[in-house]
């Protein structure tokens, strides 16, 4: 299994939801086993920059992970938060 877990800052306080949006189309994508969108608590208490949102994926195998990166609403969410965010972090492991 891979899991997939993406970090990102949004550029403006006040496009927050519109970011939180677009990542949510990610959801509607068929090829994955789970596939979450989460708001950052940011209550650690050590200081220091931390994403406004987390987007984690399960994947069976990398041919599930790349037909997912391939779907259409993928694309959508791209094009609605990037324009808007700061950072974005991904990182892809083989769990187990």
């Amino acid at each position: 299994m891979i899991r997939h877990i993406v970090f990102f800052t949004v550029k403006r306080p006040e496009d927050r939801e519109t970011v939180r949006e677009g990542l949510e189309l990610l959801k509607d994508i068929p090829d994955c086993r789970l596939l979450e969108v989460g708001v950052n608590l940011a209550d650690d208490p050590i200081p220091g920059p931390s994403p406004d949102f987390v987007v984690y994926g399960e994947f069976d195998d990398a041919a599930q992970l790349a037909a997912y990166k391939a779907h259409p609403l993928y694309q959508q969410a791209i094009e609605r938060v990037r324009p808007l965010r700061e950072l974005r972090i991904a990182a892809d492991y083989t769990a187990g």
